[in-house]
């Protein structure tokens, strides 16, 4: 079995049980990924003066995260231990243990990390003039670009691979990424419909649309391996482009009467029945 096979079969097992002077396990919020305030209630006795509790200096934490990215980009996540990143973050492996309890804890911060900076650059391509072919296609380029980078694939793969048997690493990962990037556009096309630059019955369905339309033929070639590598920059373009295209074909501004004066039920009617 090849590291990437091993990873989607395997990975976010916990790291063999530390030393028993170990800290203890950390919190954990709703989506499975540790809390904002997980480690933050040492003893009082390990307090000190001046200094901040023990999990909680921030930039200790990103000193870790910047390492552990090195790591995981480099070996995969299967191949990295947690001495890999407490090396390459120049942090004891106790220190390490402090701020996170394992690798799988450690590899969701991460993911987190990264998914809240990229939303919003992603939020700040959004803007409300009148040319929205050039607002979409702005966004669909950076969206697929950042969609198809190697770290974000493998993030994906990793995420698909454990979803099965701990369904809430994959409801946080969606409802964080994905679901986001839906609320964005679906605000943006109530907008625009309301201006009439658009005509859409259920923008958050048009969301969904178009999002899986920007991405067609260059996003689950390379979560199966039949491509290796991001596409080129001219590809995403045609892709993008095509896809702005087709989504105006049907939601672009319509003369009276061009559009069906009885449209289907949107996705909120038929969740209300």
């Amino acid at each position: 079995m090849t590291r990437d096979e091993t990873a989607v079969a395997g990975v976010f097992e916990p790291e063999p049980a530390h030393t028993p002077d170990a800290p203890p396990a950390l919190a954990r919020d709703g989506a499975g990924g540790p809390s904002q305030d997980a480690g933050c209630r040492p003893d009082a006795a390990l307090v000190r003066r001046g200094r901040a509790p023990a999990g909680t200096d921030p930039a200790k934490r990103r000193q870790i995260l910047e390492g552990a990215a090195r790591v995981f980009s480099a070996m995969g996540f299967d191949a990295a231990s947690m001495n890999d990143i407490a090396r390459e973050a120049g942090v004891s492996k106790g220190t390490l243990y402090v701020y996170f309890e394992h690798k799988e804890e450690l590899f969701c911060a991460l993911i987190a990390d990264q998914r809240h900076k990229h939303l919003a650059e992603l939020k700040a391509l959004i803007d409300d003039g009148p040319d929205v072919r050039a607002t979409l296609t702005r966004w669909a380029t950076a969206y697929v670009t950042l969609l198809t980078t190697d770290w974000a694939v493998r993030v994906q793969r990793v995420v698909l691979g454990v979803t099965e048997r701990m369904p809430e690493i994959g409801r946080g990962f969606f409802t964080e990424g994905p679901g986001c990037g839906i609320s964005i556009l679906s605000t943006y096309f109530d907008r625009m419909t309301a201006r009439g630059l658009l005509a859409i019955d259920d923008t958050t369905l048009a969301s969904w649309q178009f999002s899986e339309l920007v991405h067609a033929s260059l996003l689950r070639p390379l979560l199966y391996r039949w491509h290796d590598g991001p596409p080129s920059p001219e590809e995403i373009s045609r892709v993008v482009g095509h896809a702005v295209e087709m989504f105006f074909a049907y939601y672009g501004p319509k003369t009276h009467g061009s559009r069906s004066a009885d449209p289907a039920p949107t996705s909120r009617q038929i969740a209300e029945g």
